[in-house]
């Protein structure tokens, strides 16, 4: 038995996020669903973390453990040719026995992406928000979600963790093209913490609150104070990173 690091990526609209559920189908569902056919045996498969429903990857890992040897110029186009269009595998990596794919990352990265101009060709890909922005305040908001906080504020609220703190290390925003990008990186996030984040910032921006304000939201630990959530076809898991002691 081997255990193995799969990276892939897909396109969350037909899904109902990562995580199996019992009515939906789920991104998780359909990789199980492929493996077990693959392998003719029940493979579960753990993820670095949930993403919610319509939310796109660029670079998630799961781990699964495998009674063979895996060939990445065999397998990968081997499972892809199986996975639905919206899937794909693009490596197979070969880890120690205990890694995990959820508890060793170090860090994960989000992008959100928001377009100002309206285009019917982004619809499911970026958000569309006309509203003049000032985006030298939104960056001084920015800079003050860095470090290690407590993020209960924009957190959903019926969420089973044991605590809201967070480690934010990087949060900036970036002009590409016509798209306003905003790329968030953390060693963990809570459920729809970067939506909220960034419809709290776009209230900055677009003079709904002020500095101060923001602030307040930070320290106040209410999810009422917060933005609204903003919808989650824009949003992307970009990166998951992992000691490279865990790799074989």
């Amino acid at each position: 038995m081997m255990r193995y690091f799969f990276e892939i990526t897909y396109n969350g609209t037909p899904y109902h996020g990562w995580q199996n559920q019992p009515n939906a189908v789920s991104v998780q569902q359909v990789v199980e669903d492929c493996l077990t056919k693959v392998f003719r045996k029940k493979i579960n498969i753990t993820g670095s973390g949930r993403t919610d429903t319509g939310v796109h990857c660029v670079q998630q890992f799961f781990h699964a453990d495998i009674e063979r040897t895996l060939n990445e110029a065999e397998w990968i186009p081997k499972l892809n040719s199986i996975l639905p269009r919206f899937i794909a595998i693009r490596s197979i990596r070969p880890v120690k026995p205990d890694a995990s794919a959820r508890y060793d990352a170090l860090d994960r990265t989000y992008e959100y992406h928001i377009t100002r101009e309206k285009d019917p060709i982004l619809v499911g890909r970026a958000y569309y928000f006309f509203r003049e922005l000032d985006l030298v305040t939104m960056e001084r908001a920015t800079a003050l979600l860095l470090g290690e906080h407590d993020f209960q504020c924009f957190s959903k609220v019926n969420t089973d963790v044991n605590h809201f703190i967070c480690n934010i290390k990087s949060a900036k925003w970036n002009q590409r093209g016509d798209r306003l990008v905003f790329t968030i990186t953390a060693n963990r996030f809570l459920r729809g913490m970067v939506r909220s984040i960034v419809g709290t910032l776009l209230n900055v921006g677009s003079k709904k609150i002020n500095l101060k304000q923001f602030q307040e939201v930070l320290r106040s630990k209410d999810r009422k104070q917060a933005g609204m959530n903003v919808p989650a076809d824009a949003l992307y898991l970009v990166h998951v990173k992992y000691p490279k002691s865990i790799f074989l």
